[in-house]
């Protein structure tokens, strides 16, 4: 009985002992196997307590167990103890300076050609016009017929439309359409610039979108001429680009105004002494314009003796790529962030 007691306390001591040097995870584990586990030295210890005479057996039991509560005891401390220690070091790792600089926020912003449609409606709204929307699936009504190109005409040429439901439902290609529409609903006078889409069925390349913007301008009253058109022409240009621009207009042909020009100004990076951009001619073609054609007229319901009117459309991508030195309309929509960041 007195091997056994001996036995049981040098275990006892020797478990305590390992178990103070034990310092990590991995480390206990292999502690709890070497003593506590199924074949573990003092479940072995324990076993062998069944081989003691019936007189010896409850004593030897009882100390045995004591021993087992003691080493549980002394495991589930030294446990706690090393977790705590894992925590610390887990945290001290993890830890934040908290005077570091921040971090640098990256603030989305508008889009260039949306900062260019947002000026050119802000300058004509302080001209007196209205803004007004139209659909970008359109009639071929609106889109052609209304316009003065009828399904025969040899002006729809000029046009590469997308069909939805040929012939008569299309991607508006202009933003033109919505000159017959707001004529049909309002009657003169009439001022109202209209923004918005376009699409077209054309091949891209550094010049040529198949999706790009438009910005429509109609007035319509009684006794309107080419210099009212000019004169509002000339007033955008000078505050869209600067006071001293010098404006050219020239004839040109658009089947809804008669008579037709194309205005250009003066380049604004090299103001007309000519450059890359401008291809050394010092000008730069900016809009398409015209006095709205009496046909177009007649065919809302308006008596072309008694009212006339002016249009003009132009592109804000164009006039975006004018303004910044762009050469190449497909950097709009490559969704490339070093290029979109630099006008934020």
């Amino acid at each position: 009985m007195a091997a056994i007691d001996e036995a049981l306390l040098k275990l006892t001591e020797k478990a305590l002992g390992e178990l103070d040097q034990t310092d990590d995870e991995a480390g206990l584990e292999n502690w709890r196997t070497e003593y506590l586990g199924r074949r573990g030295a003092l479940t072995e210890h324990m076993r062998s307590v069944g081989q003691l005479s019936p007189e010896e057996r409850p004593a030897a039991g009882q100390a045995a167990n004591a021993a087992k509560a003691r080493i549980e005891s002394a495991f589930g401390e030294r446990k706690t103890r090393i977790d705590e220690l894992s925590l610390d070091r887990q945290l001290e790792a993890e830890r934040i300076d908290v005077t570091l600089p921040a971090r640098r926020l990256y603030a989305g912003g508008l889009h260039p050609v949306t900062q260019t449609l947002r000026r050119i409606l802000e300058i004509f709204r302080d001209m007196g016009f209205q803004v007004a929307e139209g659909p970008e699936v359109e009639l071929d009504k609106y889109n052609f017929e209304a316009l003065n190109i009828p399904p025969e005409h040899p002006a729809r040429d000029m046009f590469d439309t997308f069909y939805v439901n040929p012939p008569s439902v299309l991607l508006r290609t202009h933003t033109s359409p919505n000159q017959a529409r707001i004529m049909e609903r309002v009657p003169p006078p009439i001022r109202v610039v209209v923004p918005g889409r376009c699409y077209r069925y054309e091949s891209q390349d550094a010049s040529h979108e198949w999706m790009f913007h438009q910005v429509e301008g109609l007035a319509v009253d009684a006794g309107l001429t080419m210099a009212d058109l000019k004169g509002v022409l000339v007033a955008f240009a000078q505050r869209m680009f600067w006071p001293e621009v010098q404006c050219r207009f020239r004839c040109d042909y658009f089947p809804f105004v008669e008579p037709g020009v194309d205005m250009s100004v003066q380049c604004p990076i090299c103001r007309g002494k000519g450059c890359r951009v401008c291809k050394m001619s010092g000008w730069i073609e900016m809009l398409g314009a015209g006095m709205v054609h009496p046909r177009v007229l007649r065919n809302v319901g308006y008596d072309p003796d008694a009212v006339n009117g002016f249009a003009f459309g132009m592109g804000p991508e164009r006039i975006t790529m004018v303004k910044h030195a762009i050469d190449d309309i497909r950097l709009f929509y490559g969704n490339d962030l070093r290029f979109l960041a630099q006008f934020n």
